[in-house]
Order: C-alpha cells, then sequence, then structure tokens
C-alpha cells in the first residue's frame, strides 16, 4: 500500500519572522514554491525539521491550509503534540485543509513506555478524521522511541497507512521489512544517513531534510538507486555523507537553514542564538557549501 509516491519527499524548513513567534507566511510559501519547483514527490510540512514546537496552534494550522493549497504536490502534515486532544485538532484542521497524509510521532518532552504509546496512537486512530492515512513516526533522538515491536504491532492493525523512520537503526529498518511479509504499508527512510542502503533494500522512499537543501542529490542519488547505477549511487553517496557531516556539527536543523538561505530563499533568524563557535561554523559553512553544490550539481 503506497499513499504517496515512491522517491523523495521533502521535511521543508519554516522560516521565522525577524520579531516574535510567528511563520513568515510569505517566506514559507517561497519554500514550497522552491521543492515543488525541483521535482521532489512530495513535501512535509511543520515536521522536526520545520521546527514545529516553536509555533502554536493557530500558526500550524494556517500555515498548512496555505500549504496545501499553495501546490499540487501531496502535503504531508505533522500533527504532533503532546497532547492526544492537541494531536486529534490539528489532525481534524489539516484534514480540512486537505492534507495527503498525518504523521504522528508520540506525544513529545515526557517519556512514557511502550504501553502508552501503544494506546496513544490505537485511540489517535479511531478518533482521527478518515480524510487521511496516518503514518507513524519515530524519532528517538527528540521524543520516546516506537520500538521496532511497537510499531510493527500497530502497523498490523491496519489502522495505519506506514511509518517514517528516523533511527538511522537497520536493525529496525530489517525488522518493519520482515513485517511488510504479512502487511502491506508504505515504509519512508526518516534519516538521510541511512537513506541509501534501505532504499536499496526496499524502502518505498525518503522524507529528506537534505532534500530541503538540495533537493538535485536526493532525487539524484534515487534515479542512480533505482536503475541500478552503482558508480554514480558512491559518488552521491559519497556527496550525502559529505553534507551530514557538515550538518552535524550544527543544532538541527541550522545547517539545512543556512544552505535554503544560501541559495537565495528568506529563511528569518534561527529560533536561538548561537554562540561563537557556531557562527565561526556558519561563516565556514557559507564558504564550502556553493562549491559543494555546484560539485553536486555536475555529478547528478
Amino acid at each position: 500500500m503506497t499513499i504517496l509516491p515512491a522517491g523523495v519527499s521533502v521535511a521543508a524548513i519554516t522560516p521565522r519572522r525577524e520579531s516574535g513567534h510567528e511563520i513568515d507566511l510569505g517566506a514559507a510559501l517561497d519554500v514550497i514554491d522552491y521543492l515543488a519547483a525541483s521535482g521532489v514527490a512530495g513535501v512535509a510540512v511543520l515536521g522536526t525539521t520545520g521546527e514545529f514546537v516553536h509555533f502554536d496552534f493557530e500558526e500550524r494550522t494556517r500555515f498548512t491550509a496555505f500549504a496545501a493549497k499553495r501546490t499540487k504536490l501531496p502535503v504531508i502534515a505533522n500533527v504532533s503534540h503532546s497532547t492526544l486532544d492537541g494531536a486529534l485538532e490539528l489532525a481534524a484542521a489539516a484534514c480540512d485543509a486537505g492534507a495527503a497524509a498525518l504523521l504522528l510521532m508520540p506525544p513529545y518532552f515526557f517519556r512514557y513506555s511502550q504501553q502508552d504509546i501503544e494506546r496513544f496512537y490505537l485511540d489517535f486512530a479511531r478518533e482521527a478524521p478518515s480524510a487521511a492515512p496516518i503514518l507513524l513516526y519515530n524519532i528517538p533522538f527528540f521524543t520516546t522511541p516506537i520500538e521496532s515491536g511497537t510499531a510493527c504491532q500497530l502497523l498490523a492493525t491496519g489502522l495505519f497507512a506506514g511509518i517514517k523512520d528516523s533511527s538511522g537503526d537497520w536493525a529496525y529498518f530489517t525488522r518493519l521489512r520482515e513485517q511488510r511479509t504479512s502487511t502491506p504499508f508504505t515504509h519512508f527512510v526518516g534519516n538521510d544517513v541511512i537513506f541509501t542502503r534501505e532504499r536499496q533494500a526496499g524502502a518505498d522512499g525518503v522524507v529528506s531534510g537534505v532534500a530541503c537543501a538540495a533537493p538535485e542529490l536526493m532525487l539524484g542519488l534515487d534515479r542512480a538507486i533505482q536503475a541500478g547505477d552503482a558508480a554514480k549511487t558512491d559518488v552521491l553517496e559519497m556527496r550525502l555523507q559529505e553534507f551530514i557531516a557538515r550538518l552535524d556539527g550544527f543544532p538541527a536543523p541550522v545547517g539545512v537553514r543556512e544552505a535554503v538561505r544560501l541559495r537565495g530563499v528568506k529563511i528569518g533568524p534561527h529560533a536561538t542564538p548561537l554562540g561563537a563557535d557556531n557562527q565561526r561554523k556558519l561563516a565556514e559553512f557559507a564558504e564550502w557549501f556553493p562549491a559543494w553544490l555546484a560539485q553536486v550539481k555536475r555529478d547528478c
């Protein structure tokens, strides 16, 4: 079962206004336009790369509605919230806006047991509008992990269309792949560092933060993988890991945001001021990125 086109979808950044806690709606729609022009399969809004935690309910629902109207691309709406009621309200608004799918992580900040996580998802699935399919969102770096056994149990119910797994854990991937022999569901890679290996092994595609900064790279890499072009895959995988190594020097998703800015798209200020070391790294990144991107375009 696929709910979105296979291949490369993008985890979009969210530009902020120069002051206050609001989304710069005009700049955010420019990001949507820039991604739509790149040829990607879909766009995920207000996920982790989109820094949803910085925006209130009204900002999130307003931007999701505008994004869905702005583009013909399938829009995946992150409806994650610290409460079940909040997630359900966001889901209702996203479905009304025409979102193609809902993305839901476990309730964030506080840690929960796997039984709690299972109950949360089952209650959500039973109470949420049926207008858009639901993707589990496993991102253990920022909230309680959905353990592989829990994910498989939830997917086996048929209430969930698939999963975006951002763990970067190969064993987790193989456990889900085994589950797909008995339960059809969509499997999106959520951690770019392991994209190539998982895509070669049968993942349906990726929801990629790197693709927001360099859609050419992720699209070219995906084409090379699907064509069985080992030489080009190796070259582009090397470029991907070079970029990820640079990103890892910053708090997420500062590096991706800076790359988008260097491409001429307005992003606004970062959520938190950076210290002297990271300011220096940003200056180095600004010198490095244009030449790296030019090389990626040649390689693709």
